[in-house]
Formats: C-alpha cells, sequence, structure tokens
C-alpha cells in the first residue's frame, strides 16, 4: 500500500478543521508519557517520521484519492485547505523535541507540535495519529529495553568483575512475534540503542536508513528445533557434532530441549562431544527452551560446572569454562530476568554465564497505555490573542491535560510566553527538529547510544 500522509490519521480528524472557533490561527500542541510501567522514558523515533514527512509529503494523486475515499467513506474532506498545502510545498510545522536517546521523568512534553501558517491551524492535530504512534511504540520499547540493561548491570556489578560483554546480554528475537515487519523495524531499533544483539535484520536497516548507522547490531550462527530434530531422536548426538563440525570458531548457539534437555547436557554435551567442545576455537552456548528457568538453570549450571569445569572470581562468584554457556529464550521479559538472576546470584554464580533472548515480550507485549502516552492540544491562538487548553475529567484526573504554552528546561515542564515561542530558547531542552520542511539537529544512531549509555 503506497503511503499517503493525507490519509494516514483517523476518521474523525478530517471533520476537525469545521469544529476550530472561527479566528483559528494557530494550535499548539505537546506528546508526554503520563505515568505508566516506568517513572521515566529513553526518547526514541521521531526521526523517521520526520524524514517521512518530506519523503512522503502529498502530491495531487493523494489529494485524489483522499477527496475519493473520504466521500465514500462518510466523512466531509477539506479540499481547500489540502490543495494550498500541497501547492505550498511542505508541512508549515514547527516541531521540537527532546534530543533521542535521552531519559526523562513521565509527565514531562517530550515533543511540541505548532502550525506556523495561519491558514493551516488545523494540521497540528490532524497529524496527531501519526506523530504520536511515530513516539510512543519506540520510546515504550526502548524504555523496556533500557529497564532491563539497568537490571542486568545491577547483577553484573554485583557478581562479575567487569562489565565485559553487557552489551550483548539482551538479544532481540521478536521479529516473528510483532504484527509487521515495520514493527519489528522500529522496535528492534529501540532495542539496539541499548544492547548490540539481535536476529531482527530489518531494525539493523532500519537504524542504518533513518540513522545513519553502520551495522550496530549483530547475532551469532544458531540452531533451531527442526535442523535438530530433522535427525531424528536417535541421531540427536549426531546433530549437535554437525553442528561442532559446521561452526569450529567463535559463538555457536544450539537449542538443546528437543527431548531431554538435562541428557543432553550431562551426557551428549558434557561426555560424549566433551572432547569437541572443549578443543573446538570458540564458545557453545546451549540453549534449553522450555520449563521453569528458575529450577532448570541451576541444573544445568551445576552440571556444565561438572563436567567442564569453573572458577572463582574476583568476587567470589563461579564462571564456567569460558568453552560453555547458556542462553534463556523462552519466557523471557522484566520481571523473569530479575528473578533468575537473582536465583543464580544466591547460589552463587556470575551473571556472566549467561544471556536472554527476548521476543514477543521485547517488541509486542506493550501498548500506548503502558507509559500512558498522549499527544494533546494546550494553547490555540484566535484573533490575535493566545488561550489556554485542557482537560481535567472529574471522572478520570489522571488524564488531565497540560495548558499553555510549554518547554521542557531542567527536567521539568515550564510555561513560556508567546514572544519566545518561535526564538532561540538558551534553557531549553527540547531541540527544533523540524521547520517549514527542513529538518534541523538530525542524530546519527551513535549520538543516541551515547545519550541513552549516559542514564545507564
Amino acid at each position: 500500500m503506497k503511503k499517503n500522509l493525507i490519509l494516514d490519521t483517523d476518521s474523525y480528524k478530517l471533520s476537525h478543521y469545521k469544529q476550530y472557533p472561527a479566528g483559528t490561527e494557530q494550535v499548539f500542541s505537546y506528546i508526554e508519557s503520563r505515568g505508566g510501567l516506568f517513572d521515566s522514558t529513553l526518547f526514541f523515533g521521531l526521526q523517521k517520521a520526520l524524514l517521512e514527512l518530506n519523503q512522503f509529503f502529498p502530491n495531487w494523486d493523494d489529494f485524489a484519492e483522499a477527496k475519493e475515499l473520504t466521500a465514500a467513506h462518510g466523512v466531509p474532506f477539506n479540499e481547500d485547505g489540502w490543495r494550498e498545502l500541497i501547492e505550498l510545498g511542505y508541512f508549515p510545522l514547527e516541531i521540537r523535541a527532546l534530543p533521542e536517546g535521552k531519559v526523562i521523568h513521565t509527565q514531562n512534553v517530550l515533543v511540541t507540535v505548532v502550525n506556523t501558517d495561519a491558514r493551516f491551524y488545523w494540521l497540528t492535530s490532524y497529524l496527531e495519529t501519526s506523530l504520536l504512534r511515530a513516539v510512543w511504540y519506540p520510546t515504550t520499547v526502548a524504555t523496556l529495553s533500557f529497564e532491563c540493561k539497568k537490571v542486568i548491570k545491577r547483577y553484573m556489578q554485583a557478581t562479575c568483575d567487569s562489565l565485559d560483554g553487557l552489551a550483548f546480554k539482551l538479544h532481540d528475537f521478536g521479529a516473528r512475534g510483532v504484527s509487521s515487519e515495520e514493527s519489528a523495524c522500529i522496535g528492534g531499533a529501540a532495542h539496539l540503542v541499548n544492547f548490540s544483539g539481535t536476529d531482527t535484520l530489518s531494525a539493523v536497516r532500519f537504524a542504518r536508513d533513518y540513522y545513519e548507522a553502520g551495522i550496530c547490531g549483530f547475532s551469532i550462527p544458531a540452531t533451531e528445533h527442526s535442523t535438530i530434530t530433522s535427525w531424528g531422536r536417535d541421531q540427536e548426538l549426531e546433530a549437535y557434532r554437525n553442528v561442532l563440525e559446521q561452526f569450529p570458531e567463535g559463538l555457536v548457539a544450539c537449542v538443546s530441549d528437543s527431548y531431554d534437555i538435562f541428557n543432553a547436557v550431562n551426557n551428549l554435551w558434557g561426555e560424549q562431544l566433551h572432547a569437541s567442545v572443549t578443543s573446538r576455537s570458540g564458545t557453545l552456548v546451549i540453549r534449553p527452551d522450555s520449563g521453569d528457568p528458575e529450577d532448570i538453570l541451576p541444573i544445568l549450571l551445576e552440571t556444565l560446572a561438572e563436567k567442564f569445569g569453573y572458577t572463582e572470581n574476583g568476587k567470589g562468584y563461579k564462571v564456567l569454562n569460558d568453552k560453555v554457556r547458556l542462553i534463556q529464550g523462552d519466557g523471557v521479559n522484566l520481571s523473569s530476568i530479575s528473578r533468575i538472576l537473582e536465583t543464580m546470584t544466591a547460589k552463587r554464580w556470575s551473571t556472566e554465564n549467561i544471556a536472554f533472548g527476548m521476543g514477543g515480550g521485547l517488541l509486542q507485549q506493550l501498548n500506548r497505555d503502558t507509559q500512558k502516552f498522549a499527544m494533546k492540544n494546550s494553547a490555540v491562538k484566535v484573533n490575535g490573542q493566545w488561550r489556554d487548553v485542557y482537560k481535567d475529567p472529574v471522572t478520570d484526573h489522571g488524564k488531565r491535560s497540560k495548558k499553555g504554552l510549554l518547554d521542557l528546561q531542567n527536567g521539568q515542564t515550564v510555561r513560556i510566553s508567546p514572544e519566545v515561542l518561535f526564538a532561540q530558547r538558551e534553557q531549553s531542552q527540547l531541540q527544533l527538529v523540524y521547520r517549514n520542511g527542513t529538518l534541523h539537529n538530525q542524530m546519527s544512531f551513535q549520538q543516541i547510544r551515547d545519550n541513552a549509555d549516559a542514564y545507564s
């Protein structure tokens, strides 16, 4: 389906140009996380939407499609407004935003949007659907990934001699578990702000295309159940032997629970293939993929220690022979990561023995309400005068919106005067990112990672 920004909105938005007060000249809106699961958010993802405002600026074919579709759909079409806009040749908007990768407490503005041409007062809120979606999903994924990193880092600091390998402790397994490839692109890139391990190739492409990244995500050869079970149960040993022969160097991951994970680790890997594993130039990463990891992982760690040996690090925690490691990829979420690492710590196992793979829990098991994202109008200019706009439902004061022209300074939302609305604001944490068709302060993926690293 060809992208048409005129139709990238909610149906009811098409009737809103008729509903503002007579004399409306400008509409000022903001995006925020009103709260939610986490008390801060890691901002990410807006730049894609800004680039697409220019890349997919409406043309006359889009205009014709919108006019025809809306008539059949039952909503009015702002024919004069869109004709004027296409003739103008750019979106007359000023958008300011927190630099991507920055972390800010919830209930503060992340983005502000205002129209710069009085003819297009209706445009600010018209684009709410696409702009809010462009912000809430990647920011929520980036925030969840960031919170996972904080947990893993805390346990590494407690049980490891260094933080080496932190960037590869949480691997993105989510490409097949999301609703579309676009979700995989966006959500997968949001995860890569915090980590470097991914099996979501689309995310690597996304970061390259929208944020000038090189190859910012990495993976290793790994098996799946079909490549192991295709050998048959009686040939499980040969399936594993083939893995070692095909990948004689470096990291390789092998799912080992197709039949009996305990037999696979104790007998097949631990005895019959012991010499092949220990003589190999690299590390075998064994993946259990079923059962309760809090029960199973301690047993596997003890078995691997018995078969391959272990040492104690400088903090007194056990570290397996570097020829073997574990990755837990089933049932992984923020809560289970914490529980697994707490169990391992209690049994004196270092966090360096394990990595995690997270799929649907990372990219799909969240929504706009996870962080209560909203875009709201807070001020309008009518007949030359600015007036505050807000809502405060008596049935839910948690949905109270902010009033006035807004900015972010010193980590707090503040009101500003109309005189400085379009001026340079030295104290502002919101950068100008888009004005009248021109992008400003574009960021590279590395700059975003550096911003996030400052908070982790």
